[in-house]
């Protein structure tokens, strides 16, 4: 059955209206479902799995590679990536969900929206400490198996603290971890302002809000988002293993 909108509309839509009418999520979401023909949004996630943007995006992702996640606030960046960590769960393997932005309660309830199968959530981690960071990370990613999907909230606010490294060298630090101990890493990131002005229909590279210096090309995949649209991109000139 063909949706009126893709999945990602779709779930947008349906937490304007939990917020909007006061109901829970999971309500919304099968309301959704329902004026898509299907009985509850679990079998309208089922159906369309196969083409989800995160199982695109898993099946081009190897070990030791580095993706950014980028969008506007409120369009699906961070879902996008605790998907992505689920959906390395469901391939067999772990994940983590480092984030400085969220609290415990509230990274928690996200991963319940996953709907992983019984189980899982053992291998899907959530760690907010204050003290999230490169060296922190690779501390607690030591002894992750090959594969392991690691989830960082959010990027720009990683070298938020005087006394850790600049951005690029921790992100640095972190491609060479990935290298060495098979790893993958995606970094949500914000997108400036700006962008809402440039009158594009989405945002790229140009648009990665960086107050700090970066150099961009250090990640092997770029994906953006907004109202609806995943657009994927290869940072010009990235860095080859």
């Amino acid at each position: 059955m063909k949706l009126t909108r893709p999945v990602f509309r779709l779930k947008r839509d349906a937490r304007i209206a939990s917020k909007a009418h006061g109901i829970p999520l999971h309500s919304a979401l099968d309301r959704v479902a329902a004026d898509e023909g299907y009985k509850s949004w679990s079998l309208l996630a089922a159906a369309h799995a196969s083409a989800s943007p995160e199982d695109f995006l898993y099946s081009r992702l190897s070990p030791g590679s580095l993706i950014l996640i980028g969008s506007r606030p409120g369009q699906g960046k961070t879902m996008m990536g605790m998907k992505l960590a689920a959906r390395a769960v469901r391939s067999g393997s772990t994940s983590t969900f480092f984030t400085l932005e969220y609290s415990a309660k509230s990274a928690a309830e996200r991963v319940r929206q996953l709907q992983m199968p019984e189980g899982c959530e053992q291998s899907f981690r959530i760690d907010c400490s204050n003290d999230i960071c490169a060296d922190y990370i690779a501390a607690q990613l030591q002894t992750s198996p090959n594969g392991a999907l690691a989830v960082i909230d959010y990027l720009q606010i990683l070298d938020q603290r005087r006394e850790t490294p600049p951005l690029d060298d921790q992100v640095r630090s972190l491609k060479a971890f990935a290298r060495r101990q098979g790893l993958i890493f995606a970094f949500v990131s914000q997108i400036d302002r700006s962008f809402e002005m440039a009158g594009r229909s989405c945002p790229d590279l140009r648009d990665v809000r960086l107050p700090n210096e970066l150099d961009l090309s250090l990640f092997d995949h770029a994906v953006f988002l907004h109202d609806g649209q995943v657009r994927m991109h290869q940072p010009r000139n990235h860095q080859a293993n």
